[in-house]
């Protein structure tokens, strides 16, 4: 296990200002753009575009260069103290030999995004050791459940505090959740650092210098439009790869959207292939936190502390996030 020498940014403060980026895809409408600048500015924020972030190149909000040039830019601004990805898309990891890490690690500041930021958020955590943020982005609505984790891991900066709860439902005679189920796939508590996001660009980053060292940690996983069996691969890629080597626990967020393959005569479950994995890794493990492409999201410290208890389907952000 190497040494974890993580440096965590200041807490956001409203009236503070705040840096849009888009490192991957673009938006196509201008009006979009405008609407995702105002959503941060609803927060109490104080905005800032990236210079490039109504540029378009292909299916990139600009090139490569353009949209690295606009992170390294918000991280050396010492006006903004926060960065929000306008979306993510595809495009994130094109963008990791381009950064300035040492200037990253001069000047810490809150990363927030996820989907295809997530690249970016394990690559600057594994080459700067800066505490990033999987959470929402610029180009969504805030549901009440999303503003309240949002402030309480970057706002309040809280700990010893759950993290992707189930959102509260009031008992009603006769009705139980069934949607938003937290539950056990090999029971048992564990305690490490968070490391993870979407499982598509965890296993595209594998092989790489900007995929963390998973030893320790509680690795948790979520992805979109994925079928079954190519969740499947991507796991059996994980595992075969020895990055997986050491992983005290894992968190399963949301799958959303990820039906059984087309045509086949036969088929696995997610649960099955989850359920699966899990026994082959052999740690605690559990599904279903609010993590990932759900429109009530959770925001994940990665690099901070966490326990996970699977049989309690719980997970428990241990230290703050920021300062």
């Amino acid at each position: 296990m190497r040494d974890y020498q993580i440096i965590k940014p200041l807490r956001l403060v409203p009236g503070q200002m705040v840096g849009v980026v888009a490192p991957a895809a673009p938006l196509e409408e201008p009006e979009l753009i405008d609407a995702a600048l105002e959503t941060i500015a609803s927060l109490g924020f104080k905005v800032k575009p990236g210079k490039h972030l109504f540029a378009h190149h292909g299916y990139f909000a600009g090139d490569d260069a353009a949209r690295a040039d606009d992170l390294n830019a918000m991280f050396a601004d010492d006006e903004v103290v926060g960065i929000v990805a306008l979306r993510g898309g595809y495009g994130c990891s094109r963008l990791l030999p381009y950064l300035d890490y040492d200037l990253i690690q001069r000047n810490p500041k809150v990363l927030i995004g996820y989907s295809d930021v997530t690249a970016l958020l394990n690559g600057i955590h594994a080459r700067a050791g800066l505490v990033t943020f999987h959470g929402p982005v610029a180009d969504q609505s805030f549901t009440p459940y999303t503003l309240a984790e949002f402030k309480k891991v970057l706002i309040d900066g809280l700990s010893q505090v759950p993290l992707g709860a189930a959102p509260f439902s009031e008992a009603v005679e006769g009705q139980v959740e069934r949607q938003n189920r937290v539950s056990p796939l090999i029971p048992g508590k564990a305690r490490g650092r968070l490391l993870g996001g979407n499982l598509s660009l965890i296993s595209h980053l594998v092989g790489t210098p900007y995929l963390p060292d998973l030893n320790a940690s509680i690795l948790f996983l979520e992805d979109v439009n994925e079928t079954v069996y190519r969740i499947d691969r991507m796991l059996v890629q994980l595992r075969l790869s020895g990055a997986l080597q050491g992983v005290a626990g894992i968190a399963f967020g949301k799958f959303t959207d990820c039906p059984p393959s087309t045509g086949a005569a036969w088929q696995f479950s997610l649960s099955e292939v989850l359920q699966e994995f899990c026994r082959q890794v052999g740690v605690p493990a559990l599904r279903g936190v609010m993590i990932g492409h759900v429109l009530d999201q959770t925001t994940v410290p990665i690099g901070c502390l966490a326990e996970l208890d699977a049989e309690a389907g719980r997970l428990t952000l241990l230290e703050p996030g920021v300062l």
